[in-house]
């Protein structure tokens, strides 16, 4: 085999550049390219046994996967995005490399590979269709050669998507009920994430290092009953207000960063190139602590330690003052904003005093103002005058010392006390639920009568990681707003985004493409819709 001495998933997953380098690498060693292609929208039993079936004819397995654009099989289709069908292939052990193509047909990346012996599924033995006669010359124009696999279990993604349509649990006649009630078809959802584009949101707040630390399994230690972790490789992910500058600009829109960190600090100095190459601009004044780096210690995918790394930033009455004006600046430029998000992650920069002489400042020249905070060191009650906050339940809970009184009542009294306009409550695997605020007219009638509240079910399974969804759902319902969608369906967008955040570990990106097909499965699996996106 050849692959990375360090044989991972992700480091399976190639580029065209990288695939160009290892196919180089195998001719010059003289191994034979065994290439397979297809969807793999659901890696069921037939696939594996047709890629084990394929590893024996050969040296390395190539598998290429049709890009998300390229599949037509339907409303919803794809069911899987892209990068996570490429993930499930290369968790394989027979896969040695895989590969997205983003053309209909395999025939340009056989033109690259020239593999030695390219493996269909037996169906294509007698298969008439052009497209896969096309790569059929392709191949055998540069001397390989077509194999047929043996075929003996045969099952089809498609059918098996269909069987798993019919749902008619209460989490689908619920997702049903909002595509009646609130618009939330894909056509409208489209409509908002297209207009995205260009959006300018500045977010104030403090980034954050999130470094990931893969151990080993675990031992006792032999001077006493403590664990012993043996690290073997680190990640790092920008965090903070960082990651969801990101969120923005993968989304569409642009997004600009004002904080506090120090520029003699290599760290920061690295993650501030990092933001700017993906369009992302930083302002920031000088703070006297690095970037706070949090360190988490995992063995496979469970998290078994947590190391906070520096301490809270102190900056002087100067650099304050300077900060705030830098915020009222990017406000009142020519371009100015179509929101503001403030992220409070409790490191010493949004202090109270702070917070509220910004929000004092820039609320009347921002049309949409949203905000969370997250950690022991914040005070939600803080955020004031916001037109959306998005903490947890407990975050809630915690901040109005109420834990046994229903969610609704202590929703409507924190949102009185803070007179914000709306929020999204999260509760894990229980889903969200959005609340906003009726009119004026509505109070004589008491607290239910003046809160509305739509509950949406948690969009997917338990994913691997919950680091970073919040920041998902905060940037990606904040831009929801400012693209015309009501509360429901920017809560929608922003939940389906921590979906897809969910599903890797650390912090990435989350963009308009996986917001796209995240929703298309969800349409093609538990919404009543007629036409796809």
């Amino acid at each position: 085999m050849l692959v990375s001495p360090t044989r991972t998933t992700q480091n399976k997953i190639l580029t065209l550049m990288g695939l160009r380098e290892r196919v180089a690498e195998a001719r010059r060693r003289g191994l034979g390219i065994v290439h397979c292609h297809g969807c793999f929208d659901i890696v069921h039993p037939g696939h594996v046994r047709h890629l084990e079936f394929a590893a024996k004819r050969g040296d390395i397995l190539l598998v290429t996967i049709s890009g998300d654009g390229m599949i037509d099989k339907g409303t919803g289709r794809p069911l899987i995005p892209e990068d996570l069908r490429a993930e499930n292939l290369a968790a394989l052990n027979c896969v040695d490399w895989v590969y997205v193509d983003p053309h209909p047909t395999a025939v340009e990346i056989i033109e690259e590979v020239k593999p030695s012996v390219y493996l269909k599924g037996r169906e294509y033995e007698s298969n008439r269709d052009p497209r896969f006669l096309a790569e059929r010359e392709a191949v055998e124009r540069h001397g390989g050669r077509v194999v047929f696999s043996s075929g003996d279990v045969v099952f089809s993604s498609t059918e098996l998507i269909a069987a798993m349509s019919e749902d008619h649990s209460p989490y689908s006649r619920r997702l049903r009920q909002l595509e009646q009630s609130c618009d939330v078809r894909p056509s409208t959802l489209e409509r908002i994430v297209s207009g995205f584009a260009g959006k300018r949101v500045i977010v104030i707040g403090e980034p954050i290092l999130d470094t990931y630390v893969q151990c080993e399994r675990p031992e006792v230690a032999s001077e006493g009953p403590i664990m012993t972790l043996r690290p073997a490789n680190r990640e790092s992910h920008d965090g903070g207000a960082a990651v969801v500058c990101r969120h923005i600009a993968a989304l569409g829109g642009e997004a600009e960063l004002i904080t506090a960190i120090p520029s003699n600090d290599p760290t920061a100095r690295m993650m501030i190139e990092r933001l700017q190459l993906q369009g992302i601009t930083t302002t920031w004044v000088e703070s006297d602590q690095p970037i706070i780096e949090k360190e988490r210690y995992l063995v496979g995918h469970q998290k078994v330690m947590k190391v906070d790394l520096g301490r809270p930033m102190a900056i002087d009455e100067c650099g304050r003052e300077r900060f705030i004006e830098m915020a009222v600046n990017a406000v009142d430029a020519d371009d100015g904003p179509d929101a503001v998000i403030f992220c409070d992650f409790g490191q010493g920069l949004l202090t109270p005093a702070t917070l509220n002489r910004l929000i004092t400042r820039l609320r009347p020249k921002v049309p949409v103002m949203s905000g969370d905070v997250s950690g022991g060191r914040t005070n939600l009650l803080k955020l004031r005058e916001m037109d959306l906050v998005c903490p947890t339940e407990m975050e809630l809970r915690t901040a109005m010392h109420d834990f046994s009184e229903g969610l609704n009542a202590v929703v409507w009294r924190w949102m009185e006390e803070t007179s914000i306009h709306a929020s999204i409550v999260t509760m894990g695997l229980d889903g969200i639920i959005v609340f906003s605020k009726l009119s004026r007219a509505a109070e004589k009638a008491g607290w239910p009568a003046r809160l509305r509240s739509e509950h949406i079910p948690a969009l997917g399974s338990a994913g691997i990681d919950p680091l970073g969804c919040g920041d998902a759902l905060l940037a990606t319902a904040t831009l929801g707003l400012t693209s015309c969608a009501d509360l429901v369906q920017a809560g929608l967008l922003g939940s389906l985004a921590a979906t897809v955040e969910s599903r890797h570990l650390g912090n990435t990106s989350v963009g308009a493409a996986s917001l796209r097909a995240e929703w298309q499965r969800l349409a093609s699996r538990h919404l009543t819709v007629a036409s796809a996106v």
